[in-house]
């Protein structure tokens, strides 16, 4: 089991636009569908995949460009070090003050790493200034319990990583 970490920080707008953040459809619409939801389908099968836009489903960041991978770890600890020094250093910016107390993010990180020893993802976002938005997340692949069928994005083996 191992772990991979996403950041995504961008306008809020953009964080909002929640069709760039689902994947398509298995099937394709019918031949018969109107215009836009073919468009859409079609968009959504060259967008998805390719958008470093956090998906709606924490899981799906698998499927997305190993390039946005920004660290790998086997140990559940060394992944929820790194999302604590991504808290650490966003805090500053966190729109919402109950978000700047120490006892809170020392909780979500405890949390996080409970999480991950079990196998599971993590998810965090936050609203900061501008307005912007902060996305952290550690999808673990072992492979992973919702989308067990994905290949490692390192190595595109289902549950293997090559860090």
């Amino acid at each position: 089991m191992h772990h991979h970490a996403y950041l995504w920080t961008g306008p809020k707008s953009r964080f909002d636009e929640e069709a760039f953040r689902r994947p398509p459809h298995p099937e394709p619409p019918p031949p018969t569908s109107g215009p836009e939801l073919i468009q859409r389908y079609r968009l959504a099968t060259v967008e998805f995949p390719a958008s470093d836009l956090p998906p709606l489903e924490t899981a799906h960041w698998l499927v997305k460009p190993r390039a946005i991978v920004k660290g790998t770890w086997s140990e559940p600890s060394a992944a929820a070090v790194w999302l604590g020094e991504r808290l650490a250093e966003y805090a500053p910016r966190f729109a919402a003050e109950a978000h700047h107390a120490p006892g809170r993010l020392a909780a979500l990180l405890a949390s996080a790493a409970e999480r991950l020893s079990a196998g599971g993802d993590v998810s965090l976002g936050f609203y900061l200034e501008q307005p912007a938005f902060l996305s952290l997340a550690l999808v673990t692949c072992a492979p992973n319990r919702a989308l067990p069928e994905v290949s490692c994005p390192l190595l595109g083996v289902p549950g293997r990583a090559g860090t």
